[in-house]
């Protein structure tokens, strides 16, 4: 969980009751706008007019594909009757419990889309497509089962004169939109697959035309181009973007290869200068071979001053002098002395006399 998913959740008793009330206007908004039925289909009529005319496929022919299949057109009914409104509470609680800034983002969705889509219901009442004679499309839950709706002359618990526009995908678009925002995993792009499958359900059960789905994603558009999106840290953000964590991942490993390049000299033995300088631990041995109080931060001992060597006239300095010749004093075990530093010494030799050259040789 990054520090984005820790962000200050919300109340549950004022959520919930929020989520409640938003779940009792959906139902009482199908109800209110219940509109003149002459009007509701020539809507339709016109919708369906519409579509010949951009030369969107026929939903009747689509429906008439999966008929034969009565297992899959049942499985379609079911989808329809019993998806919708889980999936939308199972992505409010997930969000609310593991994401809670993207819970407020979801909630602002859901909300909006839901208000705008009742006023354009009311305003604009629309015949489904298995209501409308002209279309032949057939109502698959009156003939395969099961039904979500009843009769719609004694139905008094759904409005089904409101399929302008189409809520279920609007839904299904919020819920895919989020868990994608959500996810880290490459494989959290295939949560669009649900707008795409709900469309293909409410559309082979003859609950909807084509633009009702088109309507409710371009109100949604509309919604997150106006609403305020997720509140994210910056790193979060960033580790979103392809290929940012394995940078990231890179150049950690990169600076702690280099950390031991970095300190030059070993650690120093009991009685010596220490010379990479580092803190020593409250109560560990400092180079100087005291032990330093909790809470004191380690000064590396200064380095002592001594007068440079100066080799006699007989000598010369050993340009590269070995190993062997070139140790730290004082050091036990003849550590590698760091050349100019305390205790540095080179071996020298006499100087040889340079052969004489004769004439005519």
């Amino acid at each position: 969980m990054g520090a984005d998913d820790r962000g200050t959740r919300p109340h549950p008793l004022r959520e919930l009751l929020l989520v409640a009330a938003l779940f009792l206007a959906y139902k009482l908004g199908r109800l209110v706008a219940v509109g003149d039925l002459s009007s509701a289909y020539a809507n339709a009529t016109h919708v369906w007019g519409l579509e010949r005319a951009v030369r969107l496929p026929d939903e009747a022919t689509l429906q008439g594909i999966l008929l034969s299949h009565d297992h899959l057109v049942r499985a379609a009914n079911r989808f329809y009757a019993s998806v919708h409104f889980p999936a939308t509470a199972a992505l409010l609680l997930f969000t609310y419990l593991f994401r809670p800034a993207l819970y407020r983002w979801a909630r602002t969705l859901l909300a909006a889309l839901t208000a705008v889509g009742f006023a354009i219901q009311a305003l604009v009442p629309m015949a489904p497509p298995r209501l409308l004679s002209a279309t032949g499309v057939l109502d698959t839950g009156k003939l395969v089962g099961p039904r979500a709706y009843g009769d719609p002359a004694t139905d008094t618990l759904s409005n089904q004169y409101a399929a302008m526009p189409s809520l279920h995908v609007g839904w299904a678009a919020v819920v895919a939109i989020v868990l994608v925002a959500a996810g880290r995993s490459r494989w959290r792009w295939l949560w669009l697959l649900h707008p795409v499958l709900t469309l293909a359900v409410v559309v082979v059960t003859g609950n909807h035309y084509w633009l009702d789905a088109v309507a409710a994603l371009a109100l949604l558009g509309t919604i997150l181009l106006l609403a305020p999106g997720p509140r994210t840290a910056p790193a979060a953000r960033a580790a979103t973007v392809p290929g940012t964590r394995t940078a990231i991942a890179l150049a950690t490993r990169a600076r702690a290869a280099m950390t031991p390049a970095i300190r030059w000299g070993r650690a120093a033995a009991p009685g010596t200068a220490a010379v990479s300088g580092r803190a020593t631990a409250p109560g560990r041995a400092a180079a100087s071979g005291t032990a330093t109080p909790p809470g004191t931060a380690f000064a590396p001992a200064p380095m002592p001053r001594t007068a440079p060597v100066v080799p006699p006239a007989s000598t010369v300095v050993d340009p590269a002098p070995s190993l062997a010749a070139v140790t730290r004093t004082g050091s036990p075990g003849g550590h590698p002395a760091i050349p100019g530093g305390p205790g540095w010494r080179t071996a020298s030799r006499p100087l040889e006399p340079e052969p004489a050259v004769t004439e005519g040789a």
